[in-house]
């Protein structure tokens, strides 16, 4: 099993106890709270799929991101109070996943040759989408919609990552670098409250 592989399992696995967890205040059976880590595990990278034609769908065509999936969601209710404690950690790896997705997003992008405008669109769909369907099930208003800075760091680690592969820099280092990039951009909007501004709005800081 490669690096890459494993990080795409990893990621697959605490995207699915985020979404279990999303429900954990509010009157849902064990299905409800089942299905909504589901769907954030898969949804992002079906959509993504879906809009590049590309089947089977990447968690049909490989049984272990349905392995994944379950172990997330068993995990968190065999160790609820112990999960649910590890808010701020499940940020930190949900962060690490959206950057990991991203840049897996563009790379399949390009490699069914699409240009770089929509591997980067790609990318940033394949992160956010997930979390943005998990909203809306559990009737939040979608990370996607709010001040916070969520998708556009996914943007802006596409763009470098792509300006990097043009540029000839070497897979393995462009793609922990814009990674990185991603993982800091989102760490520090939320640690500093940053975000864009709104419309008629001046860039400023929350709080």
């Amino acid at each position: 099993m490669n690096l890459q592989y494993a990080l795409e399992l990893a990621g697959t696995f605490v995207f699915a106890i985020s979404g279990a967890l999303a429900v954990q205040d509010r009157e849902h059976d064990l299905f409800g709270a089942g299905f909504t880590g589901f769907i954030t595990a898969i949804g992002g990278g079906s959509l993504r799929d879906i809009l590049l034609g590309a089947y089977p769908l990447v968690w049909i065509g490989n049984v272990n991101f349905l392995y994944a999936i379950f172990a997330g969601i068993v995990t968190t209710f065999l160790f609820f109070r112990f999960v649910a404690k590890l808010r701020r950690t499940l940020f930190f790896f949900d962060t690490l996943g959206i950057g990991f997705f991203t840049i897996l997003g563009v790379e399949k992008a390009l490699g069914l040759g699409f240009r770089p405008e929509i591997a980067a669109i790609m990318g940033m769909f394949s992160a956010v989408m997930g979390g943005v369907i998990r909203d809306t099930l559990t009737n939040e208003i979608p990370i996607l919609f709010r001040k916070e800075i969520y998708a556009s760091a996914c943007l802006a680690g596409a763009v470098v990552y792509l300006a990097l592969n043009h540029w000839g820099m070497e897979r393995d280092y462009n793609l922990l670098l814009s990674i990185s990039i991603i993982i800091t951009i989102r760490l520090l909007a939320v640690k500093y409250k940053l975000s864009l501004p709104g419309l008629g709005q001046h860039p400023k800081r929350n709080g």
